[in-house]
Order: structure tokens, then sequence, then C-alpha cells
């Protein structure tokens, strides 16, 4: 995974639907562009950097599911080089298999809210890749 930051803040004006009157924790990732290194698709080759933003509910799991995804992106498990599944772009900065809510509202066909299930199925995710709490 490419080197960057993750930062998250506490929106707690900001209701995700189905969760109300609790706030939001919005979620930013920042990758620097950089040089592809060993185990990317084409070593050498440049990337382009990227900003993404996620959310998720300020309650206790989703507390938890923030403590999990900190965990996995230390571990450099969020973020892969490869090639983009909504554009076709190569040499992108992907999703590394941890979905996440990328939109406020929309339900799981717009990666957003509601979506009952997500923080069960997020949780799935990171426990496959090694990521649980102890």
């Amino acid at each position: 995974m490419p080197k960057g930051t993750m930062t998250e803040k506490v929106e707690r004006y900001l209701d995700l639907p189905g969760y109300d009157k609790i706030g939001c924790i919005k979620i930013t990732y920042n990758i620097p562009p950089g040089i592809q290194k060993e185990g990317h698709p084409n070593p050498g080759a440049r990337y382009h950097g990227d900003r993404r933003t996620a959310y998720l509910p300020n309650s206790r799991e989703g507390l938890e599911v923030l403590h999990l995804l900190k965990i996995a992106f230390d571990r450099k498990l969020t973020f892969t080089i490869g090639t983009s599944r909504t554009t076709g772009a190569s040499d992108v900065i992907t999703w590394n298999d941890i979905h996440h809510k990328t939109s406020l509202s929309g339900g799981p066909q717009r990666f957003g809210y509601p979506d009952p299930s997500y923080l069960s199925r997020v949780k799935d995710e990171l426990a496959a890749k090694g990521v649980k709490l102890s």
C-alpha cells in the first residue's frame, strides 16, 4: 500500500440515515502521489495521489469499526494500487477489499446509508485480513 494519512472528525450535527441524533464520524484518507514498489502492478511506474472520505455512525459500534479501520490502515491493508473498478483506469489508488461508506445516503447501491448490516460486514472483512479487537 502507498503511504498516506488517515484522520477522523466527529460531525455531531450530521446524521446518517438509520442513525438519528448521534452524528457521524467523517474519515479522510490522503494518499500522496508516488512510485510503485515491488508487489505493485508496475514497479517503477508513477501513480496519482488520492483523497477519499468515508462515514461511520458516531455509535459504540461505529467507534469500534473506526478503531479496526485505523489498525488496518496502519498495517497498510486499506488501499492498493491497481485498476479502478469504477473507471477502468490503471495504476491508481484502489480500495483493498475493505468496504467503506463514501456517501451519506443512497443506501448500499450508492455506497451510502441506510445499510443496517454494513458495520457487521465490514468487521467480517477486517477479520478476514487479520484485523480484530484483542
